[in-house]
């Protein structure tokens, strides 16, 4: 409403009716191996909603596993959540700057790289590490900013410290995620 140009960046956990495949793939390293991704698209109410799309979103799905997104049971996660999620945070840093959305008649084309980050729930924290390890380092993103939410605390995204090499960060980023409970 305010004349800025908006997109939101989730998993394509269902078939979404509204969003069509953009014919954009990225390869994206989780952990050991390379994965691609592909980006779907839609235009709601003046947002560009963009889902990303790979089988390890679609396989936790209420409508075809009857499992739940996060974790068999409330408050459990998946083994891989760790694993989905990165890609997911590497897959929406890479959507304002690959992506040609010209669905508005204000704006077309890629959004750049002069964008601010909203960051929700553990699910998107690696997004501001991804930023500063793989993009700013190399001189990208340099006007990029972050915000970060927290919405629901029960889901914390706790793995095993011995998984830190799965995320792809530098070591200096290890310390960061160190977490005594308690």
């Amino acid at each position: 409403a305010n004349g800025h140009r908006v997109m939101t960046v989730a998993p394509r956990y269902d078939q979404y009716k509204d969003a069509w495949d953009t014919g954009v793939a990225i390869e994206v390293k989780v952990g050991y191996i390379t994965e691609k991704v592909r980006f779907f698209h839609c235009y709601k109410r003046g947002v560009d909603r963009v889902f990303i799309d790979h089988p390890m979103f679609l396989e936790k799905v209420w409508g075809k596993t009857g499992s739940k997104i996060y974790g068999p049971t409330t408050g459990t996660d998946y083994e891989d959540n760790q694993l989905r999620f990165s890609m997911l945070c590497q897959a929406a840093l890479e959507a304002p700057r690959i992506l040609n959305l010209n669905s508005c008649e204000y704006f077309s084309g890629p959004y750049g790289e002069d964008v601010v980050f909203i960051a929700n729930d553990w699910h998107t924290a690696l997004l501001p590490c991804y930023l500063k390890s793989m993009y700013k380092s190399k001189g990208m993103y340099e006007t990029a900013k972050v915000a970060y939410c927290i919405h629901n605390i029960a889901y914390q995204g706790r793995f095993l410290f011995s998984d830190f090499s799965l995320l792809n960060l530098p070591d200096a980023f290890r310390s960061s995620f160190d977490f005594i409970d308690g």
